[in-house]
């Protein structure tokens, strides 16, 4: 019984720490969503290169990601070393499987192995980034322009839209002061303070009492 009551406080606890947050936190992760993404599709427009119904740039799996930087700062596979990382080497595995079985009969195997071997690979790196998996896909299942690119898919739109979502992520996340990102380096900070401060509680314990010694012998 006391563990059915313990488990039922934990999930109370992470359904209420997910739910319950400051409304203007909903504001920011709105702005950040809107001008992450909308900066990404704007610049497809302005690509002679690309037509507006061919989505190059626009991959789903930028959604994804827009979740977790804007709408989760704190979580450490939304961190840049799991955003741009685990985007990167999917993006290189997707393609280079999609390049080892290209043969469209085979197409349910090379989309296996891409997210297969993507995961294991962020996992290896430390840079496990969910969206990162459909990226990889993406680069087997895609549409026709986008298994054109070949590896030039993982520089644009890869890595580009990666960096502006990262980029847009470190402006707006960290305007309001209850936002932070990357959370680590915020984290270290604090710890860093906290560590002192504790040093110095220490050290005027230890004077009050060699103080209180020093009375004593007199």
């Amino acid at each position: 019984m006391r563990k059915i009551k313990r488990n039922y406080r934990i999930a109370k606890y992470v359904v209420y720490r997910q739910t319950i947050i400051d409304p203007t936190d909903h504001i920011w992760t709105f702005i950040g969503s809107l001008l992450g993404i909308g900066i990404i599709g704007f610049v497809q427009t302005q690509n002679p290169f690309v037509s507006s119904s061919d989505q190059l740039f626009l991959i789903g799996s930028f959604g994804a990601s827009a979740v977790l930087i804007y709408g989760a700062t704190n979580s450490p596979l939304a961190q840049p070393r799991n955003l741009i990382g685990g985007h990167l080497i999917s993006a290189l595995v997707g393609v280079s499987v999609y390049k080892l079985f290209g043969n469209p009969e085979l197409m349910w195997l090379s989309s296996a192995l891409s997210v297969s071997f993507s995961i294991v690979l962020m996992q290896i790196t430390k840079t496990l980034h969910p969206p990162g998996g459909a990226t990889a896909l993406i680069a087997n299942i895609g549409s026709e322009k986008i298994k054109a690119l070949g590896f030039y898919y993982v520089l644009n739109p890869v890595l580009f839209g990666v960096l502006v979502l990262f980029l847009v992520a470190v402006l707006v996340n960290n305007i309001p002061k209850n936002r932070t990102y990357p959370y680590n380096s915020y984290k270290a900070l604090f710890s860093w303070r906290k560590r002192i401060k504790h040093q110095k509680s220490a050290a005027a314990r230890a004077n009050q009492q060699q103080e209180e010694l020093t009375q004593m012998d007199l």
